[in-house]
């Protein structure tokens, strides 16, 4: 390990990457805990703690929700804005062919992707003041319902995700890895400290509360492992490409599919969905109507993060978004056409139409298995807390979501591909 990063080090290039990385990430650490003025933090930290869904909210942005931060949203925008130009790029046909133009095409997508975001990021800011300030006790800024007040906060929140997604492209052209995944993994990371001082507080109070903690270690590194082993779990399709080997003998090779396809997508689709009859239901709470407030309270009584009814609905969607996301991203047709293009096929099967079917049916059973693995990450830590809590070991929650876990594992995979490509070239550079 330690001959490894003397290895990174030496290299000057990657030395200089990282460390411009890290400093990039220490701006966006500080950025977190630059409160908006006039905000009143007490009351918005009690509304974080008493809601779950406030609480997941602010340990994937990094506490920005619990400091009312200018960086609020966090890229939670951007990353609404990707998702939808993904699913626009299959619905548009203009868009479609400007994916298929190289480098140039995906650039002119990636700056459709930034203009979009920063509407979604001033509606969702909106929303996100009105449902804060619905929940606490007191207003969490003076006059809050004046939009002279409300407007200058909208503004400063959008223009934090604008400068989130430019310290990400900073990340990106200059760092090491893709800066946007570094900055959420960076947040959710950020949370984990506190967390154990935390629990580690509530064990000296009660010592019983020792054991719950150190189950929920142990369970998170489990759980940990085995997303790393499902992230880079893959079926090898055997292809032949004729007449490419050496003497004109035919090559063999691989066409590697997934078992996990869609990342975390899914649960951020399914999250999105599961929560928003909650955040309607808190909306209406307080509603004038009865029958408003009747149909609130039942949500809030039997779809609450807790109830099984929301964690069987929420584990259904995340296998219901799997093969919706991936029947997007993965077009077996199109990659039965490449194959035959380049004069490869798969044995014992004919191209076209039936390595098509062959590759949809593969397809399908790994997003079975993804889907139903990513569902039960997403789930777990609730099935985990609620058993915890029947038990009476206390409400001891895990370091990491299901989300954060899929996160970390992606980022720091990535990441280790980056940097030992760069040691590659590093020392393939010395012969010159």
């Amino acid at each position: 390990m330690l001959k490894y990063l003397q290895q990174i080090w030496n290299s000057k290039d990657l030395r200089r990457k990282i460390l411009f990385t890290i400093g990039i990430l220490i701006v966006f650490r500080i950025c977190t805990q630059v409160s908006i003025p006039g905000a009143d933090l007490d009351a918005i930290r009690a509304v974080i703690n008493k809601n779950q869904l406030f609480g997941v909210f602010s340990a994937l942005t990094g506490g920005s929700a619990e400091n009312f931060s200018i960086i609020l949203m966090g890229l939670s925008p951007y990353i609404n804005a990707s998702i939808i130009m993904q699913l626009l790029t299959v619905i548009v046909p203009s868009l479609e062919n400007l994916s298929k133009e190289g480098e140039q095409g995906r650039r002119k997508i990636n700056q459709y992707t930034r203009w979009l975001a920063v509407p979604i990021a001033f509606m969702q800011s909106y929303g996100m003041i009105v449902l804060i300030n619905s929940q606490a006790s007191v207003s969490i800024v003076p006059n809050i319902t004046d939009p002279a007040v409300v407007l200058p906060i909208m503004v400063t929140i959008t223009a934090g995700t604008i400068f989130l997604m430019w310290l990400g492209e900073l990340i990106t052209e200059y760092g090491i890895g893709n800066g946007i995944s570094l900055i959420i993994f960076a947040g959710i990371i950020a949370g984990i400290p506190t967390a154990i001082g935390t629990t580690l507080a509530l064990t000296q109070q009660n010592a019983d509360a020792l054991i719950p903690f150190v189950l929920m270690l142990l369970l998170t590194f489990i759980l940990l492992t085995c997303v790393i082993l499902v992230t880079e779990g893959q079926r090898k399709v055997p292809v032949i490409y004729a007449g490419r080997g050496t003497r004109g003998k035919s090559d063999h090779a691989t066409l590697p599919i997934k078992i996990n396809q869609a990342g975390m997508i899914p649960i951020i689709f399914a999250v999105s969905m599961a929560t928003f009859p909650g955040i309607l239901a808190q909306l209406f709470q307080n509603s004038q109507s009865p029958t408003l407030k009747a149909i609130a309270d039942a949500i809030l009584t039997y779809f609450h993060m807790n109830s099984i009814l929301y964690t069987v609905v929420y584990f259904l969607l995340v296998i219901a978004f799997t093969y919706f996301y991936v029947s997007i991203t993965f077009n077996p047709d199109q990659v039965a056409d490449n194959l035959q293009k380049r004069g490869g096929y798969i044995p014992g099967i004919r191209p076209g139409k039936e390595t098509a079917s062959y590759l949809g049916k593969i397809s399908s059973r790994l997003n079975l298995w993804g889907g139903l693995f990513i569902g039960f990450i997403a789930v777990f830590p609730m099935i985990l807390g609620s058993f915890m809590t029947s038990l009476q070991l206390g409400n001891i929650s895990m370091l990491i979501s299901g989300a954060g876990m899929i996160i970390i594992v992606g980022v720091v995979l990535e990441l280790m591909r980056q940097i030992n490509a760069q040691l590659v070239m590093h020392d393939y550079s010395k012969f010159y």
